[in-house]
């Protein structure tokens, strides 16, 4: 209940998770079907990079900013960095959508949003963002119960994103029991959940649990700006996608080796299948 995301909106890591999850939504699109996009941990929606919270950590300004600054970019990274461009002016870089909104900004008429947020304050500031609009669906609400609570969707598509603080020593406990549960509710679903990279050892074992879970086609994505030898510092950003399209792991490489270039990565980064078919 103590973190708030405001401090480090528009980071490197989120630059790779709203990238990836550009991607899998712009496949969503794909088919004329409706699908539904729901998120677990939604913080407040959009931030604004210029508010006390930002201009404390001035974590953008090694993330989106310096992205946008890049002269080389990748095909795969066009509707996120659109996204973000729509929401700014071509010289001034102010605001940040969160996943909800970033989401939101990339849904057709047809689709529907569904998102959680437990910090009282941020779950009003997110319904506040999204009053009168009839494709989303905004609960003050714990995250992982709420799977229960909304999945599977009426329209049997969608993409489930888990991005929860990682304050509780149980966290990736409680997310692979809960991963496992819901898979088994809705086995056809898209799951995007994303993980810091600090040490190592308890990513090891989510790794082992989740080997062991039963879940197929799990894909695992990491961009390491630098090596796993400093346990208390986030070293690098993770993310699981369970079911992902075909050929999603293509153009993820694509984003990876455009953002180890332009945050000028020490650490290795991967992106290769835990488990197949």
């Amino acid at each position: 209940m103590n973190y708030r995301h405001a401090f480090h909106a528009g980071n490197f890591s989120d630059v790779f998770k709203h990238a990836v999850m550009a991607v899998l939504i712009e496949h969503l699109k794909q088919k004329n079907s409706p699908f539904c996009y729901m998120d677990t941990h939604a913080g407040i929606g959009q931030y604004d990079l210029m508010a006390i919270q930002a201009q404390k950590t001035g974590e953008y300004k090694d993330g989106i900013a310096q992205l946008l600054d890049a002269a080389e970019e990748v095909p795969a990274l066009k509707p996120y960095l659109d996204a973000v461009r729509s929401l700014n002016t071509p010289d001034t870089l102010r605001y940040y959508p969160g996943s909800p909104k970033l989401a939101r900004m990339l849904m057709r008429p047809t689709d529907r949003m569904v998102a959680c947020e437990l910090h009282p304050e941020d779950a009003q500031t997110l319904k506040s963002l999204f009053r009168g609009d009839r494709q989303v669906a905004i609960h003050h609400a714990d995250g992982y119960k709420s799977l229960k609570a909304f999945l599977p969707p009426p329209e049997r598509r969608g993409l489930v994103h888990i991005d929860p603080p990682y304050e509780d020593r149980e966290e990736f406990v409680n997310l692979t029991r809960w991963l496992a549960l819901t898979h088994k509710r809705w086995p056809t679903g898209m799951y995007l959940v994303w993980y810091p990279i600090k040490d190592r050892r308890p990513i090891k074992r989510f790794y082992e649990e989740l080997v062991g879970s039963g879940m197929n086609r799990q894909l695992v994505c990491e961009l390491n700006l630098n090596p796993d030898n400093t346990p208390d510092a986030l070293n690098g950003s993770g993310l699981l996608i369970i079911n992902p399209p075909f050929e999603a792991d293509k153009k993820i490489r694509s984003i990876l080796s455009t953002l180890e270039k332009v945050f000028d990565a020490k650490g290795k980064s991967r992106c290769e299948w835990l488990v197949g078919e």
